[in-house]
């Protein structure tokens, strides 16, 4: 019994986590957030390091209206190791406010984690997105690369926040 107690608590736990669609405590969200302006897509610059991306390059995420209402996610790579690109495509929705830039994202079924745009430029060129916690983090571009100082601008963000920095992956892009 004792046992059974155990892992029903560590399945609570890892499913509250994969569920957590909440974005970081003290982080702010965009807000004035406009949806078309931010549908097309983006190349991921870099990442903070997580299994289901884990060894991908060329990084591109399409997002495309749905007819229900939501957006249409693609998450494209490509793996070196495996010589092959590989292909997620999820769906995603607002959790509260269309103008606010927080948004839940499934690639599994029923299972939705935070997606929060944190910092975004007025012609939404540039984004920085987190998850539901500390331990995911994006930066996006509509371009392949970032000027220096746009990059030290988001580093700088992303710091503020106290997201890990240093443990960014530099997605390769070219």
């Amino acid at each position: 019994m004792r046992l059974w107690s155990k892992l029903s608590v560590l399945t609570a736990t890892l499913l509250s986590v994969a569920c957590s669609v909440t974005p970081p405590k003290d982080v702010k969200i965009v807000d004035n957030f406009q949806l078309p302006r931010y549908l097309g897509t983006w190349y991921e610059i870099a990442r903070l390091d997580h299994s289901f991306e884990r060894g991908l390059d060329h990084v591109t995420a399409n997002y495309t209206p749905r007819d229900d209402g939501g957006v249409k996610v693609i998450n494209r790579g490509y793996n070196a190791r495996k010589q092959q690109w590989q292909e997620s495509i999820g769906k995603a929705y607002f959790i509260g406010s269309p103008q606010l830039a927080s948004l839940k994202v499934s690639f599994f079924g029923p299972f939705y984690g935070g997606y929060n745009i944190i910092e975004l430029d007025d012609n939404y060129s540039y984004a920085l997105v987190s998850g539901p916690n500390r331990d995911y983090l994006w930066i996006l571009s509509r371009t392949p690369t970032l000027s220096a100082d746009v990059r030290e601008k988001l580093l700088s963000v992303a710091k503020d926040y106290g997201f890990p920095i240093d443990k960014l992956i530099w997605v390769k892009q070219e």
